[in-house]
């Protein structure tokens, strides 16, 4: 493959959480004119039957090609089962991906955690996009969000970190014709005296923080003309205003980051408060 057709790959393990994924990454493929590659990671167990699991995975898998042409008319897709840990299948695959989907619990995940331990890792480690989906908001049917795509909201820093965070946002926004895409940067006093901006003077900060947004997304605007573009500078914490920002987007796109490698994470404290508690699909971009 070049590098223009990497796969979309959708993780499943029969939960409802993946198909849901799996239902979006096909969605997300046909829309950008990428293959799907669906993988379903078995399990690294001494005791298991091998042949079983085999079998199983096989019919796991057959039964998620057909869900994916039902959700998908016209996807590409092919299949694969690894035999490994399913973080470091997926990571590993991720070196020749473009976008890695997953729901945000498997099959052995508590309901009480809002994610799961092999959507942390991988969205912590993988090489390309992460796409984590949590299951439908209030009111809505699992599985039932429809092929409009009205908003995506990317957050984003007033530095270089959100180079990728960016590209990504845009590219996704121009697969999906009448998107609008929301630029969000949360900023405070504190944030705007770190960044070496105003200290005292709150409209002055605000004014920075506009100036930034314009800054960053100037070139990418004259790129990507069809789409429709808002800043918002909000004044308040950066995980508060996009957890709040999720509520109403189709995707929330963050960056990675550096800086949770303290709490044994590659993800920062605002990448990791907004993945776990976001209401929609987060994008985690490596950056």
């Amino acid at each position: 493959m070049s590098g223009t057709d990497l796969p979309v790959i959708a993780a499943v393990d029969g939960s409802t959480h993946s198909l849901e994924a799996l239902d979006w990454a096909a969605r997300e493929a046909v829309a950008r004119a990428l293959p799907l590659l669906i993988v379903h990671v078995r399990q690294l167990d001494r005791r298991a039957d091998q042949a079983a699991q085999e079998r199983e995975a096989g019919e796991l898998l057959a039964s998620a090609v057909r869900r994916a042409d039902r959700t998908a008319p016209g996807v590409r897709s092919t299949t694969l089962a690894p035999l490994d840990f399913p973080s470091a299948a997926l990571v590993s695959l991720s070196r020749d991906a473009s976008l890695v989907v997953l729901g945000s619990r498997g099959l052995g995940g508590f309901r009480s955690l809002m994610l799961g331990s092999n959507s942390l890792a991988t969205a912590s480690m993988a090489k390309c996009p992460v796409v984590v989906v949590h299951g439908g908001r209030d009111g809505e049917e699992p599985g039932g969000a429809d092929e409009v795509f009205p908003d995506i909201v990317a957050g984003v820093a007033a530095d270089e970190s959100s180079e990728g965070v960016l590209d990504f946002a845009f590219e996704t926004a121009a697969a999906h014709p009448g998107a609008r895409l929301r630029i969000v940067h949360g900023w405070t006093m504190f944030s705007s005296m770190l960044s070496g901006g105003p200290v005292f003077d709150r409209n002055a900060a605000a004014d920075a923080a506009e100036r930034s947004l314009a800054e960053l997304t100037a070139g990418r605007r004259a790129a990507y003309p069809q789409v429709e573009v808002m800043k918002e500078p909000v004044n308040g914490t950066a995980a508060r205003t996009l957890v709040t920002a999720s509520a109403t987007a189709s995707l929330t796109v963050i960056g990675r980051r550096r800086g949770g490698e303290s709490l044994g994470l590659g993800l920062s404290p605002v990448a990791h408060t907004t993945l776990t508690h976001a209401m929609g699909p987060v994008a985690v971009v490596p950056c």
